[in-house]
């Protein structure tokens, strides 16, 4: 389980603990946010509200009251009520577009140390070349690996979200089927990362890097 705990302090100088900028901390909890409330919607409208389920269950209510309803109209109820929070879903799309764009901004204005490309680039570096403390370098490496990782699913997902929106206005995005077949399975991928980034900073905070929470609403201060 080490491999997926993030850490505070830099391989080479374990003194020093990594900064994280006002903007970075801002996309990372909005981020969190949107994508917490996307896949709500999805487990909303996978469960609750679905349309099937629904349908008979409003058709029998009416029933009760002392209303008849054909099984058509309240399909189309059920429907409606799906159709809304597929509509709060794709809100939560444009947001994380958004987001998407705004971290990749965020990537040229960062501070020289604060840059992931670069952190990336110097942790594969290190782990290449530190003699001392290497299985600390390789593990910091593979952390970075995951988040770059995870950065790729998230414009996927943002890109694929966008063609599945506007695919009734091109019809050339609706005769693509594979973007609603990348977009749910790129979904999965990231529950499944949701899941690994919990535990390890679960870990992370009971083991050798505690405070790494308050790190990315602080900053990071010694």
């Amino acid at each position: 389980m080490a491999a997926i705990e993030p850490t505070r302090r830099s391989p080479v100088h374990p003194q020093q603990i990594k900064k994280n900028s006002p903007g970075l901390r801002l996309w990372h909890w909005l981020n969190a946010l949107v994508i917490t409330g996307s896949l709500l919607t999805v487990l909303l409208n996978s469960t609750l509200l679905k349309t099937r389920k629904n349908a008979a269950f409003i058709q029998d209510t009416l029933k009760e009251a002392g209303a008849t309803v054909t099984n058509d109209q309240a399909r189309s109820v059920a429907h409606e009520l799906s159709d809304k929070i597929w509509t709060l879903h794709t809100y939560f799309g444009y947001v994380l577009v958004g987001l998407v764009v705004f971290r990749l901004l965020l990537e040229f204005f960062q501070v020289a140390d604060q840059k992931f490309i670069r952190n990336l680039k110097s942790a594969y570096a290190k782990y290449q070349s530190v003699k001392q403390q290497r299985e600390t370098a390789r593990h910091d490496f593979l952390v970075k690996t995951v988040y770059a990782i995870f950065y790729l699913m998230i414009i996927t997902m943002a890109v694929t979200g966008l063609c599945l929106a506007f695919e009734d206005d091109v019809p050339a995005l609706k005769a693509i089927h594979a973007f609603r077949e990348i977009h749910q399975f790129t979904m999965y991928l990231i529950l499944a990362f949701i899941v690994v980034h919990l535990a390890g900073v679960f870990l992370a905070e009971r083991k050798e890097s505690p405070g790494i929470v308050s790190d990315m609403i602080n900053g990071g201060k010694e």
